[in-house]
């Protein structure tokens, strides 16, 4: 993936880089219940919400027909790994997202390789948004499928025409070690494995600044 840093870009660059464009986001969010979890956990979301808030508002800046989000879920009556909404603005994203019942673990790869899916289908019907797709994974955890997410991820890499048409921001909520290790390696390992583009950035929630998530989305095609 081409490296520009985002301090020597206009705000004009950012802006055209970024728009004409779908965002998708994926929620991973784990169950508070079910098995014994550290100190904080049951907190890290709703300390976080404002600041999740911020960052699909910035995305809807840039996709203002409605984002697609896919929620992580568990249903004890049907057993549904994930549930898929489109056209999502800001206003109904939290009515959105705790009409869930999250999983105690996340599996990851189904529901990103839904998305995926998605993204590829739109793209061979010639119905994909000129500048490509940005895919947010917001998680809180390791994921249970952690090797079938990095390859799903590098197989994905070799359906693409250019590094910059789709690329994969995994933000972290919380400050989860194991997730953060798996994190990091996707981020760092990607092109080591055999993908063709290096397409994932990740980054803890905590550190993205309110006025810099232009830069952080860009950071995602271009870092």
């Amino acid at each position: 993936m081409m490296v520009i840093s985002s301090s020597h870009l206009a705000s004009s660059m950012i802006q055209d880089l970024l728009q004409n464009r779908d965002y998708t986001i994926i929620f991973a969010k784990t169950a508070t219940d079910g098995i014994i979890r550290p100190p904080g956990f049951a907190e890290r979301w709703a300390l976080a919400q404002a600041s999740v808030l911020r960052l699909i508002q910035k995305c809807e800046e840039f996709d203002p027909d409605g984002i697609t989000v896919y929620l992580a879920c568990r249903s004890p009556e049907e057993g549904c790994l994930f549930e898929k909404y489109e056209r999502v603005t800001s206003t109904n994203l939290i009515q959105v997202i705790e009409s869930s019942y999250p999983p105690e673990q996340a599996n990851l790869q189904e529901v990103l390789q839904a998305a995926l899916d998605d993204y590829f289908a739109r793209k061979t019907a010639g119905k994909t948004k000129a500048n490509g797709e940005i895919i947010l994974v917001l998680i809180d955890g390791e994921p249970s499928d952690r090797m079938a997410v990095a390859k799903l991820i590098k197989a994905a890499t070799h359906k693409m025409d250019t590094d910059e048409e789709l690329g994969i921001g995994f933000v972290q909520i919380g400050e989860d070690s194991l997730a953060r290790g798996f994190l990091e390696a996707l981020d760092n390992n990607l092109k080591q494995t055999g993908a063709r583009f290096d397409i994932v950035t990740t980054k803890l929630l905590d550190t993205i600044e309110p006025d810099s998530l232009a830069e952080f989305l860009l950071s995602i095609l271009y870092d």
